[in-house]
């Protein structure tokens, strides 16, 4: 979920079986649905071999929103042009894995547990309402196995420390539930971590946000910086013994905002082996378009401060956003920072993190899920090559999950430390 985005009785269907998928997917063609031109065969085939992962989708927020949480309100094997996401389309934008997000909205006032519960549950309940096109995954060689069995594998990301109140206890509790990273912040500081987009508290993270890094690397749970202040990310590198992830993060020295990884993390990131996953959002990829979300950060802090919270807060944003838009960019602006990010940390520190349905716009050429061939074909065009984009697509954020998993095997068993009181949160 980014700053500029809206936050906001099918009948049953018969299963379409992977092989059928995949004929489907010929039929189709992969790109079919988006504005970019045509991609080459040679790009096909190398979109095809690649394990296609994107760190972050915000559909379960979506379902929650307009299905009430039932992932079979509506039939996701079949269209459905309210999303950015659907069944059809992940097979036509050719994904192997997905990183759902668990997201819910930060609430100075009260406690949000209970609701990322229920997102957490909502991602497992989907991914068992389709059972033939999803799985869930618990480790990178899940992903390797459901992907040879023909379905998308499917992980969880906490978008938010505050989701933990500020419980070590909690942060386990979701590992043991499947989440496999979580963003320290989202858009606001919390009792123990910075966000990119508020007023700093601690400098970076206070000493119970670095236990809750260690706890992380215990676990074998990806650290997310994307959405943390600068300071933070430094404090996280400092501390993290396992690679870190930005989920959804482009390049700073390309467009200016907060929400960007300037070089020097970006370097820092490639010397902790960890990848940046380059987010589509035309506010974050786009100059004009992130003046644009400047403003509204600075009109939504307005209205905060003025005691708007809620729906309320929501519905004056959505009339603020009606009023003010944004250029969408394109498919080549996506990929100049993907580009950037390759050429600064290393093309073993990249991936995809398009926040689709978490944004209210998209680039022209990458309208929704079915669009990733496409950053396949520009890359082959831009002289990448296909080693270079297999490891861009999918294999560097496996082998970031491999090596937690290795750094949380040599930290022994987690758990053996009592659960984190909330007076640790300073």
């Amino acid at each position: 979920m980014n700053d500029g985005e809206a936050p906001v009785a099918a009948r049953r269907r018969p299963v379409l079986r992977p092989r059928r998928w995949r004929a489907a997917i010929a039929a189709l063609g992969m790109a079919a649905a988006c504005g970019s031109p045509p991609i080459s065969q040679e790009a096909r085939r190398i979109h095809a071999r690649a394990p296609v992962v994107d760190g972050h989708n915000d559909l379960p927020w979506e379902l929650r929103e307009k299905w009430g949480s039932d992932p079979r309100h509506g039939d996701l094997r079949e269209p459905q042009p309210q999303f950015h996401t659907d069944l059809q389309r992940l097979r036509r934008g050719g994904v192997g894995a997905q990183f759902w997000s668990a997201f819910v909205p930060f609430d100075a006032e009260r406690s949000t547990l209970v609701t990322f519960l229920e997102q957490i549950d909502l991602i497992r309940r989907m991914a068992a309402a389709y059972p033939d096109e999803l799985e869930m995954a618990d480790r990178a060689a899940d992903v390797d196995r459901i992907r040879a069995a023909g379905r998308i594998a499917c992980m969880i990301g906490v978008e938010g420390g505050h989701a933990i109140d500020d419980s070590l206890g909690v942060l386990r509790l979701f590992h043991a539930l499947g989440v496999r990273y979580m963003t320290l912040t989202h858009n606001e500081t919390t009792s123990w971590a910075d966000a990119a987009t508020d007023v700093p508290r601690h400098g970076g993270l206070s000493p119970f946000g670095e236990e809750v890094v260690r706890e992380m690397n215990r676990l074998g749970m990806l650290v997310d910086l994307s959405h943390v202040s600068v300071e933070t990310m430094r404090d996280a590198l400092r501390v993290s013994a396992a690679p870190v992830i930005c989920s959804h993060s482009s390049a700073a020295a390309l467009v200016d905002h907060p929400r960007n990884v300037p070089d020097e993390i970006l370097r820092a990131i490639a010397a902790n082996g960890g990848v940046v996953m380059v987010n589509f959002f035309p506010g974050f990829v786009v100059p004009s378009a992130a003046a644009v979300v400047r403003q509204a950060l600075a009109h939504r802090r307005e209205l905060r401060a003025r005691g708007l919270s809620g729906a309320e807060l929501s519905q004056a944003m959505e009339e603020w956003r009606v009023r003010h838009p944004m250029e969408r960019g394109g498919l080549k602006d996506v990929c100049d920072h993907l580009e950037h990010v390759a050429r600064v940390a290393g093309i073993d520190h990249v991936g995809l993190g398009s926040d689709y349905d978490g944004i209210p716009t998209t680039p022209v050429g990458l309208e929704d899920a079915s669009c990733f061939p496409a950053i396949t074909g520009e890359l082959l065009a831009r002289g990448f090559t296909a080693g270079e984009i297999e490891k861009l697509l999918g294999g560097n954020v496996l082998r970031a999950l491999r090596a937690a998993e290795a750094v949380a095997a040599r930290m022994g068993e987690p758990g053996s430390r009592p659960a984190g009181a909330r007076s640790g949160g300073g």
